[in-house]
């Protein structure tokens, strides 16, 4: 991880004004005592940190569908493929499910 280097005065291009690094320039560095004293986000602001939290990846579902390994023949995934474009695997779920009775 390479880390940012500390600007010692202002420069443009740094997503804030000049009026900003004005408000904040006088804040004093952080010790090693300030350092200790510091305690995680979540345990400082617990109300806030449980407003903001989400969970990862996508939406829990009732009945996740399930990933399986299985040979077809070349013609078989070429007819699928040339008559459902992208979504040529929904296309042989429904035909699938619609042979099987459901």
């Amino acid at each position: 991880m390479t880390r940012k280097k500390t600007l010692k005065a202002f420069e443009p291009g740094h997503g804030f004004s000049k009026q900003d690094w004005d408000e904040v320039s006088d804040t004093p560095e952080l010790t090693a005592a300030d350092v200790a004293q510091a305690r995680p986000f979540a345990e400082a602001f617990p109300d806030l940190m449980d407003s903001i939290k989400r969970a990862r990846g996508r939406p829990k579902v009732a009945s996740p569908k399930e990933a399986v390994t299985l040979r077809l023949a070349p013609e078989t995934i070429a007819r699928f493929k040339s008559q459902g474009g992208k979504d040529w695997r929904a296309k042989m779920s429904e035909a699938l499910d619609k042979a099987s009775g459901r």
